[in-house]
């Protein structure tokens, strides 16, 4: 979701709200909310553009183990300018290109409050398109791949389903830390994408006998992101943009799509 107002800061804003569980219909686009107010250790964000992520749906719904309370404003993964921080915050200053994995008030929103302690610099070489795609997608590849798999290079890694936000960002990660990347995809887009992004081998997940035809290629698994943005490896591929008006078309597609091509976000 791309957040595309010229307004600037006031006490009200443009905010997706859900004040049920249920479809994407309970995603109701409301025009005064009250902007909120970063405390003595938060940062308050002009939100330029905001990630959607499954788990969102999920919460959305009342199926998630973790029920938010409601009224709820989704969204975590966003972009965007530091418009005011708090008294003990340092690090950042208005004006500032930003990004957060973790919201306190939610992304789908004009405005947002994150903790300081996680919100970082957005280079320049990114877009704020991009740095809504960063996030919980690079955090959660980053995490499987160095804390959980403890991969090597020169080992081989298979990214199962690489042409989503995670798994991009696993197959980026993976090539530029000297390994081998196999990635799957279930479409010809999502396939060349992986291929486009790290991936050494592509194989479809939705043909008969994938598995074997692994097998057959003799399968041998905040400072390190920061620094291949910087270098420029990390670059998140952006997939479908919505508006805050067709969010609930984005959480219709992001469940029921025929494939991933990149990160779905919010532009706000």
């Amino acid at each position: 979701i791309v957040m595309a107002s010229g307004r600037s800061a006031a006490s009200l804003m443009r905010a997706v709200r859900v004040s049920e569980f249920g479809d994407p219909g309970v995603l109701k686009l409301q025009l005064d909310i009250p902007v909120p107010s970063p405390s003595e250790n938060q940062v308050l964000i002009r939100v330029r553009a905001c990630g959607i992520n499954p788990v969102e749906t999920y919460m959305r719904s009342g199926t998630y183990a973790r029920k938010p309370p409601l009224p709820w404003i989704p969204g975590n993964d966003v972009a965007g300018i530091v418009e005011q921080v708090g008294q003990y915050v340092n690090k950042f200053k208005k004006g500032d290109r930003v990004f957060t994995c973790g919201t306190i008030t939610g992304g789908y929103a004009e405005y947002t409050v994150a903790s300081d302690d996680n919100v970082y610099p957005l280079p320049d070489n990114l877009s704020c398109k991009e740095g809504s795609a960063i996030g919980i997608p690079y955090f959660t590849a980053y995490r499987a791949l160095m804390h959980k798999a403890h991969v090597k290079a020169g080992e081989t890694v298979l990214v199962h389903g690489a042409s989503g936000g995670v798994g991009i960002a696993a197959c980026q990660i993976a090539r530029a830390y000297g390994l081998k990347v196999l990635g799957t995809a279930g479409t010809q887009e999502g396939l060349s994408l992986v291929q486009k992004n790290g991936a050494h081998k592509t194989f479809n997940h939705r043909e008969t006998g994938y598995i074997d035809k692994i097998k057959e290629d003799r399968l041998e698994s905040v400072a390190a992101l920061l620094a291949g943005m910087e270098v420029g490896w990390l670059k998140p591929v952006v997939g479908p943009e919505y508006p805050l008006e067709k969010v609930a078309q984005a959480h219709e597609d992001i469940i029921k799509g025929s494939g991933a091509v990149g990160k779905m976000i919010l532009l706000i």
